[in-house]
């Protein structure tokens, strides 16, 4: 059989192990066989992809039980075309007119202590960001204060495993902002499991929700819009079928989601919710305790289980050092494991990768996510052969 990797070997480029985990920069994802082989499928035939929108939208709606859906390109693509769609609405005029905002309700509010890396898909629809509350605390009284004439919807920002007990809540938020016909965005983008998460925003009464489909088997190309019928009508106006198949010349033409994907995303879903998730997690934890076991006894090092199956990336590694002992940084055992051969990704972490304000903190994450079978052994026995 061929080595897969000549496909990149042949043009320089040496794969690596990935013991981050799903992250953008290193391919998202590998697509699940189901999927692929459906994509494969997909792909002899052609399509009308107005038609393929709506169909496997509403296919994924009725399995999330939410109004609507829609499929993007990516989670990002989600945010900004449901942000266009809060200022331009059915109005092709205004969808013409975005990104410049004249004229528009055109600022999105968002907790100043939700600020994070992907708020800025929200601004590449050229809706302005304004924050409420302090770094410290956000109370309903932010919020009411600053709605104005000019704002055009409310963002939350929600990672289950994290709750922020200082944040407004995403009940509060829906209930200040519909009180004055305001709608509420969701990042949920990694918030795949329990299953219940899929959508629970949009059954809670926000109006939109995404989700990165790259976190269920999907390619890391495609996202979901879910949300009421009229934001994802509005969203679908924006979107690239839309500036072809209406001609109406709206922000999302960049945002192109082919046929093979959209099936794909469809597939990852199906499979997503009838998935046997007991085994699914009892796998990665197992996987994750191979790495705790091979770096116990190593002084000056702490290896131990991540204790969370909420999310993308349940269990996980969390590793800490004493450099005085180890006689390195974290950094240096980062950049020497890049010098493997394979190399092995990894990277210091920060209290949450999503938080602009978040300083590096001590330790090393490694995840299953990314990591083939057995690869999990090959990262454990290097750390032991650099530290131990």
């Amino acid at each position: 059989m061929a080595n897969p990797n000549n496909i990149y070997e042949e043009i320089g480029i040496q794969p690596i192990i990935n013991a981050i985990g799903s992250v953008t920069m290193l391919g998202g994802s590998t697509p699940i066989p189901e999927a692929l082989e459906a994509m494969e499928q997909a792909g002899s035939s052609y399509i009308p992809l107005i038609e393929l929108e709506e169909k496997a939208g509403s296919a994924i709606a009725d399995m999330l039980n939410v109004p609507a859906a829609y499929i993007t390109s990516g989670a990002g693509s989600a945010l900004t075309l449901a942000a266009a769609a809060v200022m331009a609405g059915d109005d092709d005029k205004l969808i013409e007119q975005l990104p410049n905002t004249n004229g528009m309700k055109n600022e999105i509010l968002i907790q100043k202590r939700q600020r994070y890396w992907y708020d800025r898909c929200l601004e590449t629809s050229g809706a302005t960001l304004v924050d409420f509350g302090t770094n410290d605390k956000t109370s309903p009284e932010d919020l009411e204060n600053a709605i104005t004439e000019k704002t055009a919807a409310v963002h939350f920002f929600m990672v289950e495993q994290e709750l922020d007990p200082n944040a407004l809540s995403l009940e509060d938020t829906i209930e200040i902002a519909h009180n004055h016909n305001i709608p509420v965005l969701v990042d949920a983008a990694g918030q795949v499991y329990p299953l219940e998460l899929m959508g629970k925003a949009i059954r809670m009464g926000a109006d939109f929700q995404c989700v990165a489909a790259k976190y269920i088997g999907a390619p890391q190309s495609t996202g979901l819009a879910l949300g009421t019928e009229k934001m994802i009508r509005q969203i679908s106006k924006q979107s690239f079928v839309g500036y072809e198949g209406r001609r109406i010349r709206g922000i999302g033409r960049p945002h192109k989601v082919d046929r093979q994907e959209m099936i794909g995303a469809l597939t990852a879903v199906k499979y997503w919710m009838q998935t046997n998730h007991e085994e699914r997690l009892d796998s990665i934890e197992t996987r994750s305790q191979t790495i705790v076991n091979l770096l116990q006894g190593i002084k000056g090092l702490n290896a131990t289980l991540i204790n969370n199956s909420i999310g993308h990336q349940p269990f996980g590694v969390h590793i800490t050092i004493d450099e005085s002992i180890i006689g390195m940084t974290l950094q240096d055992i980062v950049d020497k494991l890049k010098d493997n051969n394979p190399p092995i990704w990894t990277r210091v972490s920060n209290k949450n990768s999503y938080d602009l304000n978040s300083d590096y903190s001590d330790n090393i994450e490694i995840h299953m996510f990314g990591l083939n079978s057995g690869e999990e052994v090959i990262v454990g026995e290097k750390l032991v052969e650099l530290l131990g």
